[in-house]
């Protein structure tokens, strides 16, 4: 294994940020974390060993995406690695590069593996060039609208709008006609903007009866590549996934294997390093499988793959950064592929701070009285989660993630729903049930 870090800064916020933090901090290694004005008072800067404000006079969001503020501070700090958690400057391949000749490593994959398959376009191609079935899609849409109407009539409506960089439902849209077509394209591009500071998007066939279903990956700077297997992912709302699953309990034995092997396929075709996760859809009809992204990062729903394989996929990300070998489990923490086995069941739920009552329109203010759920095969992932948080409009509702694991699904189902029957939330709406007894 290579050089040790000896200072992380953590380009991120919030739950994710609190992870990698903690992660670090077992490893023995010092943390540095950033914030925007608007969040002087979050939990994940104190975390830290260190933590500095960026962004001023940028705003909430823009202070997450200044890459120079950033640079500053880890040169200031002395820091030897950046990991940028998901999100916001996660998939830049930009950022990736300016962290590289700055002389800090990149806890990601490298910027040339970011391009192949951060950009969904050059991944679709990359995945045909593999053999890997594809969905029938356009290449980035360009400014004729007319152009536009063509490609749409082309793949065929209806149609997805999306952003060819990121994910996380940021410019996604379900188009079901040309008439919507202008409209949606334009909105789409404006929130891709704001997210990821690229607006390129393209469309792609939709599939009304789909399972959608990733499999997680990890590779190593020596040139190994293993899956962790499967997570269902069907469960969303607004694009935005809310109910993850490991494994996905309604595919044969044959089916995970096929499915696990595309992803490595490519994967392998790329040289893919650190962890990365390949989305597939599934034909609720007919059973066929169809690539569609690669999300070069951590995925918010990690946790039900470390719960059902005993691996922490972010210390494994800052191991292999390091230079570790997977298969030298003394190095990495990651044993090689066939050692590699899945225990029991494990679903992860997402407490957001959104008002059912009202079209789950996002909930702002001070959470006033909180009481989370604990017990056997019960985990919590939070940032805000805490009596006297003040929610803000500024950021994701993301509130906290609740995993549960079980030896059966059933059983990790009926844990589920025990401990969320648990949480006690006062002061914003939340996702949960609503109208029970204090």
């Amino acid at each position: 294994m290579g050089k040790k870090f000896k200072k992380i800064l953590v380009a991120n916020r919030g739950e994710i940020a609190i992870r990698v933090l903690r992660a670090a901090n077992e490893l023995g290694i010092r943390t540095v974390a950033i914030y925007a004005e608007e969040d002087k008072l979050a939990l994940h800067r104190f975390k830290a060993d260190e933590s500095y404000r960026i962004g001023k006079g940028l705003g909430p969001v823009k202070a997450y995406l200044s890459v120079d503020d950033i640079l500053r501070v880890a040169r200031s700090a002395g820091v030897d690695a950046i990991h940028p958690g998901y999100g916001f400057l996660s998939e830049n391949p930009e950022f990736a590069d300016a962290c590289l000749e700055a002389g800090i490593t990149f806890i990601g994959p490298p910027p040339d593996v970011m391009r192949k398959l951060g950009n969904k376009v050059a991944a679709r191609e990359a995945a045909v060039a593999a053999g890997v079935p594809v969905m029938p899609a356009t290449g980035p849409l360009p400014e004729d609208m007319d152009e536009i109407t063509r490609l749409a009539a082309e793949v065929g409506h209806p149609v997805m709008l999306k952003a060819s960089w990121g994910g996380g439902g940021r410019g996604m849209r379900v188009i079901e006609s040309e008439a919507a077509l202008e409209t949606e394209v334009a909105a789409g591009r404006s929130e891709a903007e704001a997210a990821f500071r690229n607006g390129e998007v393209y469309l792609e066939k939709l599939v009304t009866k789909a399972r959608q279903v990733e499999v997680q990956l990890l590779g190593d700077t020596h040139g190994t590549v293993v899956h962790l297997w499967e997570r269902d992912c069907s469960v969303q709302r607004r694009n935005q996934k809310v109910v993850e699953r490991a494994p996905a309990p309604y595919l044969s034995d044959d089916e995970r294997r096929g499915l696990c092997e595309s992803a490595l396929k490519l994967a392998r075709a790329a040289g893919y390093v650190n962890a990365g996760t390949a989305e597939f859809l599934m034909d609720a009809d007919t059973g066929a499988f169809y690539f569609i992204e690669v999300n070069p990062r951590i995925q918010v729903e990690h946790t039900v793959t470390e719960e059902v394989t005993g691996i922490d996929l972010v210390k494994a990300q800052i191991r292999i950064a390091q230079g570790a070998r997977i298969g030298a489990v003394e190095e990495s923490g990651v044993p090689v592929q066939d050692e590699i086995g899945l225990r029991g069941n494990a679903l992860q739920c997402r407490v957001t701070t959104e008002d059912p009552e009202q079209n789950f329109i996002p909930d702002y203010g001070r959470i006033t009285a909180y009481r989370g759920a604990t017990g056997f095969g019960i985990r919590l992932d939070g940032g805000t989660a805490y009596s006297g948080a003040v929610i803000t409009r500024f950021y994701d509702s993301l509130l906290e993630k609740v995993t549960a694991w079980g030896s059966t699904p059933e059983e990790a189902i009926a844990r589920m729903d025990r401990a969320l029957r648990e949480f006690r939330i006062r002061g914003v709406a939340t996702n949960l049930v609503w109208g029970c007894p204090s």
